[in-house]
């Protein structure tokens, strides 16, 4: 370990102390929020942002829920559910990252099943539209530097490819789609395809109701923002399918088309591939409502584009009322194998303490807590004054300096943490 890493830990160390120590009064929160750990390197950072950036200053009730994998393994996922209702309870969440397993995780974790996505399994109980936002930090280069403003990515966060029936054909012959009603009419069938040899299908569903609530929120979200909003679908080819899209938009506009035409706002439906061609020649500055296979590749489109991956905030917006905010990244296994042998790491915390900050600030909004509003902000505000003075992690290092970094350029894991928990507190 340099000189220069050991005196610059050791005085983090000793700041951090002094300002925990500093501290006399926290904030009172008057209700709950719930509290959703997460696994492997994700996890580590979690437990760093509670301690020694939410704790210290917040007098709060945190329902703590562990959906690290071998616990969600213990109690057959019912862990899931249980934070899933919780949050709808207590109408706001923040999530940590979670692992989910595909057949060499099952053989590491030695799990029962392939258990799904929590993500997948919160979103969809909860019925909520996921907005992504890129966290814009001016020293860090956009890869697509026509990007002026943020664009936020609206992903209708439930069913189609992720509640999909997909099934192998082994052998040759018909396949149909049928729907037996609940009532006494006639039961309907499709043919979908003559197979002549082997093959695979897909079959994938959608409701009319969450697809207006999907609207819902969708125009709540840009009135509040002031941002216009465009709905993107594939309707010239699923013509029934993409049209329930369009047709539920359509309709619940016309409860928000006079707040939109008094702020000057516009909606509009797009092709997404003419969508896409605008976007990458344009500046920004709007809400994009996406299907939920869609969204979840724009979105990393979208982060990637103003500069990081790392670089991205992610609430779960539901028409009921309930927020949920995530870390929109992984777990970070390979640098968890390097902690796991005592190495030094540089993992990106910036999306964790802005899933936190953005929960507290909703938290804040419902309860009318106008300190708990002001720590949210100034946080988030902190955070990104210390990037912008050079000091941040290995991943957004790389990006100003690449082949010619230096360790001088960065901060480990604990220390990016500690420099903005010491800012914070001098502040």
């Amino acid at each position: 370990m340099s000189l220069y890493k050991v005196v610059y830990y050791n005085n983090l160390k000793m700041m951090s102390r002094m300002f925990l120590n500093n501290v006399k009064s926290k904030i009172k929160v008057k209700n709950p929020i719930v509290d959703c750990d997460g696994d492997e390197m994700a996890r580590i950072i979690w437990k760093m942002i509670k301690d020694k950036l939410v704790l210290p200053y917040l007098d709060i009730n945190i329902k703590y829920f562990d959906l690290g994998i071998q616990n969600r393994d213990a109690t057959d996922d019912k862990v899931t559910i249980q934070a899933a209702k919780a949050i709808e309870e207590f109408k706001v969440g923040v999530k940590c990252a979670t692992i989910t397993p595909d057949l060499a995780r099952q053989k590491e974790f030695d799990l029962k099943q392939l258990w799904k996505s929590p993500n997948a399994t919160i979103r969809n109980y909860l019925e909520g539209t996921v907005m992504r936002e890129p966290i814009m930090i001016k020293n860090i280069p956009k890869l697509i530097p026509t990007w002026k403003k943020p664009i936020v990515i609206a992903r209708h966060a439930h069913a189609d490819q992720y509640k999909a029936t997909d099934i192998n054909i082994p052998s040759p012959g018909t396949l149909q789609l049928r729907f037996i009603p609940d009532d006494d009419s006639s039961v309907q069938s499709w043919d979908v395809a003559k197979f002549s040899s082997q093959g695979v299908a897909l079959a994938m569903f959608n409701t009319h109701k969450s697809i207006k609530g999907f609207a819902e929120s969708c125009f709540a979200y840009s009135l509040s923002r002031k941002m216009p909003l465009f709905l993107t679908t594939k309707s010239t080819v699923l013509k029934t399918y993409d049209k329930a899209f369009t047709d539920g938009f359509n309709e619940i506009y016309d409860k928000y088309k006079a707040e939109f035409e008094k702020n000057g706002l516009l909606y509009e439906h797009r092709l997404i591939d003419d969508m896409v061609a605008q976007v990458i020649k344009g500046e920004g500055g709007y809400v994009w409502a996406c299907k939920n296979y869609d969204g979840d590749v724009m979105s990393d489109l979208v982060a990637q584009g103003f500069g990081s991956l790392g670089l991205m905030t992610s609430v779960l917006i539901s028409p009921k009322g309930v927020f949920e905010a995530e870390a929109a990244h992984g777990t970070v296994t390979r640098h968890y194998r390097v902690h796991q042998k005592g190495g030094e790491t540089s993992t990106n915390s910036i999306a964790s303490i802005f899933a936190w900050t953005r929960a507290l600030s909703h938290r804040a909004f419902l309860d009318g807590n106008k300190e708990l509003e002001a720590f949210s902000a100034h946080l988030e505000k902190l955070v990104i004054d210390t990037v912008e003075s050079g000091k941040m992690t290995k991943d957004l290092a790389l990006i100003i300096h690449g082949d010619k970094i230096e360790r001088q350029h960065w901060l480990s894991t604990e220390e990016f943490i500690n420099e903005v928990a010491i800012r914070f507190n001098k502040k």
